[in-house]
């Protein structure tokens, strides 16, 4: 499977794209204490700049591979391989092509598109 299937991945739930997401198609979903979910999906691979959130991050890769730095450690991510990234801790990182992952973030991370 190179993507997540239909159902999680309706318009109404995709993501407003920042110059920081690269090549990333996303897909939130939110939690009622402001906690949000994201299906990340990529077919050419890219990078995420380094950054920084107010909150925490938990990430478990889906597809592919993810290569980066969390607190100046070097990381690398396959399938089934999960990293939790604390508030404040600066991360940065390249995925592959046909790269999929979860992410959970502790705080409000991403918009929504608008149509």
């Amino acid at each position: 499977m190179d993507k997540f299937p239909k159902f999680m991945r309706k318009p109404c739930n995709a993501v407003k794209l920042s110059k920081r997401s690269g090549n990333m198609e996303g897909y939130v979903f939110d939690g009622a204490d402001g906690s949000q979910m994201v299906i990340w999906q990529s077919q050419k691979g890219g990078r995420s700049e380094m950054h920084t959130h107010d909150y925490d991050e938990y990430c478990l890769v889906v597809q592919g591979t993810f290569i980066g730095t969390v607190g100046g450690k070097k990381i690398t991510l396959g399938p089934g391989d999960e990293a939790f990234i604390p508030a404040g801790v600066p991360h940065d990182g390249a995925y592959s092509a046909n790269y999929r992952a979860i992410d959970a973030f502790g705080g409000r991370r991403v918009e929504r598109k608008r149509s």
